[in-house]
């Protein structure tokens, strides 16, 4: 047996020990060595220190030999050995080029099995390379560039309103929710069982549709809103009198509202003419995604349409009137964060990496 590694502890080194050895996130192991370092400094043979502690002989010469020669580095556990890397980086380069560069003869993009195949390489080796630098062939987004020659200047003016609304004034966010169908079950709903999903038929009876107006109030989120038949120009002046009569006289009124052909009739020009309190702000040619009302269309639409069954238009709008009336009891506001310029500097980076746009 080798000598005994003799302990000697500095006052800082036994402060450390100290804290280590009680604190109580320290892991198990590393204490139980703090313990033995210190049994150690304190003259302790290897013997009484491991039938007080519980543990081995060799476990107590290992960490105070450890603890001698390297301090308390030394009582950290060393990176154990692996396996070698049976993939070098050509490899992954390799399957890296494939990936962005080439398509499958027989697909329009690449899977695990094909690139494996076509790399002579195993699927699971082909994963964890994708996943380490973040490529999904399998997935796609969607985007849409607005031709907008106004588009900076109409996403600086309603960023702005959410950010910055002006005083006396109310900021809505206008759009219609148009078409929605009054849609019924060829069968009855199969309720919610333990283990078992909600079940419906696929198919389904069409029985109707109706055009919902909503008026979003930026600041409140409580929303003005009407159904009706048809979705003309004079549905869209009838809203706007809606809103005239909810709004308070004395506040401007603020409207964010899409391009749609029925938002620039002579009549509400007209009609804008006789109540010059409104301001009408358009968000640029695709981009609905500016206009928070469409955030609350989402909401009425997963939460209450989508898995709705209605048997008749009235039934429809009567439940619809119901769910924006829970709401208004409870409203709770889309905060807008983004500003204006974060916004440009991303669709500027997008850009960047698309050919033929122009920048």
């Amino acid at each position: 047996m080798g000598a005994r590694a003799v302990v000697v502890l500095s006052a800082d080194e036994r402060e450390v020990l100290d804290r280590w050895a009680r604190r109580p996130k320290s892991a198990q192991a590393l204490a139980l060595r703090c313990r033995i370092v210190l049994a150690a400094a304190d003259g302790e043979n290897t013997i009484d220190i491991a039938d007080r502690l519980g543990c081995s002989r060799g476990t107590v010469s290992k960490w105070r030999g450890r603890f001698a020669e390297h301090g308390l580095d030394g009582l950290h556990d060393e990176p154990r050995p692996g396996k070698p890397r049976t993939i070098g980086d050509e490899d992954v380069e390799r399957v890296i080029v494939k990936t962005l560069e080439e398509q499958p003869a027989n697909a329009t993009h690449w899977s695990t099995r094909s690139m494996a195949a076509a790399t002579g390489m195993n699927q699971t080796a082909v994963s964890r390379i994708w996943r380490a630098f973040g490529l999904r062939p399998h997935r796609v987004e969607d985007f849409k560039l607005s031709p907008d020659p106004q588009f900076i200047d109409k996403v600086r003016d309603i960023v702005a309103l959410y950010l910055n609304p002006p005083d006396a004034a109310v900021v809505l966010c206008v759009d219609e929710k148009s078409q929605i169908q009054a849609l019924d079950r060829t069968a009855p709903v199969l309720p919610l069982m333990p283990g078992v999903p909600e079940r419906r038929t696929h198919d389904y009876k069409r029985n109707g549709t109706t055009n919902l107006y909503a008026a979003l109030n930026v600041a409140s989120g409580q929303v003005i809103s009407d159904m009706t038949a048809r979705h003309r120009a004079e549905e869209f002046r009838r809203f706007l009198n809606l809103i005239d009569k909810n709004i308070p006289q004395h506040l401007d009124v603020h409207v964010v509202l899409d391009n749609s052909s029925t938002h620039k009739t002579p009549s509400i020009q007209r009609w804008l003419l006789r109540h010059p309190r409104f301001t009408l702000h358009f968000t640029p040619t695709y981009s609905s995604w500016l206009n928070l009302v469409e955030r609350w269309f989402a909401e009425l639409t997963t939460k209450w349409i989508k898995r709705g069954t209605h048997r008749s238009v009235r039934e429809l709008v009567a439940s619809i009137r119901t769910w924006i009336a829970g709401w208004n009891e409870d409203p709770k506001p889309f905060v807008w964060h983004k500003t204006a310029d974060e916004i440009l500097d991303s669709l500027a980076s997008c850009c960047a990496r698309i050919n033929d746009s122009g920048h």
